[in-house]
């Protein structure tokens, strides 16, 4: 089976708003500030957007809360910016979902041993994926998608499955991504040095934290930077 090119669907999406002249809802969940960065760049000038914090994933609570400041000053400064030097952006909203943390450890039982990247990683996925796909629907938005794909160690393939999954169940369309290519990930480190954004240096769960610093250890004990 012939692999998609996510990035050419979503080209071709976009191409075809512009002809229509529309300017479409779009609700758009982002992981953090500096994911958020290249794709509010970028598709600010053909949507709508409501930018949706909703990562009940993230752990301990104070690096919650310092994630969700950085990801409202950072939508607000960015627009701000945009407007003052006349670049085209269509309005933006902020939208902060509830802090579930609860909901995220009952969704990880029986996987806290897997690596990132595994079972655990998508079902992750599927659980912010889901509420802003209820959102999406709630507010009548045209089109939901994530931030999630920008990062290489997020899997775009998985993540767009599951997204058109829940748009059939929804009723919502799922804008396909892969946020990472036309150097994606490479603009929003720049960006993210522009605005002096914090940048974590792990996922954002306790497991993802705890792997990081297992990393860190192992590479101090062998001598050996660390990759």
């Amino acid at each position: 089976m012939r692999k998609r090119n996510y990035q050419k669907e979503l080209d071709q999406i976009l191409e075809e708003q512009e002809q229509q002249g529309r300017v479409p809802k779009l609700f758009l969940h982002s992981c953090c500030a500096p994911c958020s960065s290249y794709v509010l760049e970028y598709l600010s000038r053909y949507f709508q957007i409501t930018l949706f914090y909703y990562n009940p994933n993230i752990y301990p609570e104070e690096e919650y809360h310092k994630r969700v400041e950085e990801q409202k000053q950072f939508m607000f400064r960015f627009q701000r910016d945009m407007q003052e030097t006349e670049k085209l952006c269509h309005p933006m909203e902020f939208l902060e979902g509830a802090y579930e943390k609860e909901r995220f450890y009952q969704m990880a039982r029986g996987m806290e041993e897997l690596p990132e990247g595994r079972e655990r990683c998508f079902r992750c996925y599927e659980l912010r994926l889901r509420e802003a796909a209820r959102q999406a629907k709630k507010l009548e938005m045209d089109y939901f998608t994530t931030t999630l794909s920008i990062s290489p160690l997020k899997n775009a393939e998985k993540l767009n499955e599951i997204g058109e999954g829940l748009a059939e169940e929804y009723g919502v369309s799922y804008l396909v991504s892969d946020f990472k290519k036309k150097n994606g990930f490479k603009r929003s480190t720049e960006l993210s040095g522009m605005y002096d954004m914090y940048r974590q240096d792990y996922c954002g769960c306790v497991f993802s934290m705890r792997e990081r610093q297992d990393r860190k250890q192992k590479a101090g004990s062998s001598g050996s930077p660390e990759l």
